[in-house]
């Protein structure tokens, strides 16, 4: 059982993919944070593209 153990705590395979699971949830987490920080400055870009598609043509 001892041996057993051993053999898994120095198996290194799926090593790699778990650090790629680990950088996708950090940058995940960044993006969100990021976007809940400027949430209200992002609407109001979408805001303004939205109105700027919405003006009547014939005002010009």
């Amino acid at each position: 059982m001892l041996k057993f153990l051993k053999s898994l705590w120095t198996d290194e395979s799926g090593q790699g993919l778990t650090e790629y699971a680990l950088i996708i949830a950090l940058v995940s987490i960044g993006l969100i944070i990021i976007l809940i920080i400027f949430r209200n400055a992002i609407g109001l870009v979408f805001s303004k593209i939205s109105s700027a598609l919405n003006v009547n043509p014939t005002q010009y």
